[in-house]
């Protein structure tokens, strides 16, 4: 986590909100935000992807820091709104949008909705029907059959994934647009996944995006940009970065070229924006041995933080209590009834009781997948701003757990 946070204050916010508990730097979210921003200049534009982390707080400095926002369903929308975001500044993914969020989206008047298939093209061909007058800016999101060679959980771009167009089918239908009435084409898109830590699958997919406007301009329609997803690999805190923001957007933009003609490149980061802005704090429970391994039982678990029961993915773990400890090689284990419900393996360092570890690298795709399983309360989110930090997100109690169910006696 690179921030100004150190190891001092973020055991002062241990002690003043508890654990569990995450933490965010604002700075380093405006940084990451930046370097989107300048590397892509007047050539593209950036949406940040308010799955990986939909706080409110975060979306404001987001917005602030100058980023689009991109969605995949209406509960992010009306988040996205509520933060100040503008709905010109929206694009709206996901393989399958209900009509009604498709309908609020058209209400809002978002920026663009990229479609994934032909029955999505056809339903807001009949909503924009509906509304007399109404035309829906699209883009077709095509599957470009590349395989990014990342986890097979979160690659998106291969033949066999749900999502996108075939790219056999991807002409006609984009023809098919073009001539719908209430819909306007307006660029082309496709996502390869997350965790991309090189360019040749993106510049090869980027390749067959710009074949295909090419061809299409041939017919007389007109393409303004080709959004490229997101997906760019974040190290997980044990490793150096392998692919640079910079680097990344430049291959791409390298590959669209310059002039009248040029597409703008749009993208949908969101891991590479809030990663490494967050860490989540948890305290030591308890320690126990058995004749194989060391365990360190926190107080955090995969209902707080999915991704390495889910994903395999690898947080580096720093302790923040200073003195002695039992220093061995131990696995971070959550008190959840799940064998998968560890969040660190093969963690050598001095621990003892009461201590104050921090998970790095936490600020994407942690509270926003985090459940409520075995009826645990979701953890706290605090933010960090310079010298100030305040709760921006209070820890759900047992009673909230329940309080919206409905009683029915027999």
């Amino acid at each position: 986590m690179r921030r100004p946070v150190d190891d001092s204050q973020l055991l002062q916010i241990a002690e003043r909100f508890g654990t569990p508990c995450y933490v965010y730097d604002a700075e380093c979210i405006r940084r990451n935000s930046a370097a989107y921003r300048d590397a892509l200049g007047q050539r593209g534009r950036a949406f940040y992807a308010v799955k990986a982390n939909s706080n409110l707080s975060v979306l404001r400095l987001i917005a602030g820091a100058g980023l689009g926002f991109d969605i995949v369903s209406g509960g992010e929308l009306a988040r996205v709104l509520a933060a100040g975001g503008a709905p010109e500044d929206i694009v709206f993914s996901g393989v399958g949008k209900h009509p009604d969020e498709l309908a609020q989206a058209l209400d809002a008047g978002i920026a663009c909705f990229n479609i994934e298939s032909a029955a999505e093209l056809k339903l807001l061909i009949m909503l924009t029907t509906d509304r007399l007058g109404s035309r829906a800016p699209v883009a077709l999101r095509i599957n470009p059959d590349i395989d990014a060679h990342t986890h097979p959980h979160i690659t998106t771009g291969r033949a066999e994934d749900k999502f996108g167009i075939p790219a056999a089918e991807a002409l006609d239908l984009c023809r098919q647009a073009a001539a719908s009435p209430g819909i306007e084409l307006i660029g082309l898109s496709c996502h390869l996944g997350s965790q991309i830590d090189q360019t040749a699958p993106l510049t090869r997919a980027l390749e067959k995006m710009l074949e295909l406007r090419a061809t299409l301009r041939a017919e007389g329609v007109a393409i303004g940009h080709i959004d490229m997803g997101g997906g760019l690999a974040v190290p997980d805190g044990t490793s150096a970065p392998t692919l640079a923001i910079p680097d990344y957007i430049g291959a791409l933009l390298d590959l669209i070229g310059e002039g009248d003609d040029a597409p703008e490149l749009w993208l949908e980061p969101g891991r590479s924006i809030t990663a490494d802005a967050g860490a989540l704090l948890t305290r030591v429970l308890l320690l126990k041995h058995n004749w194989a391994r060391n365990f360190a039982v926190v107080d955090a678990a995969m209902n707080d933080l999915m991704r390495p029961a889910l994903y395999s993915a690898v947080h580096a773990v720093r302790r923040l209590t200073q003195g002695e400890g039992d220093a061995r090689i131990w696995q971070i284990a959550g008190p959840v009834c799940e064998s998968t419900d560890m969040l660190a393996h093969d963690i050598e360092l001095p621990l003892a009781p009461g201590d104050i570890l921090a998970l790095e690298r936490t600020g994407a795709y942690g509270f926003s997948m985090s459940s409520n399983y075995n009826a645990r309360a979701r953890p706290c989110e605090a933010l960090v701003d310079g010298g100030d930090c305040r709760l921006v997100r209070p820890r759900e109690t047992q009673e909230e757990l329940f309080a919206s169910e409905l009683e029915h006696l027999l």
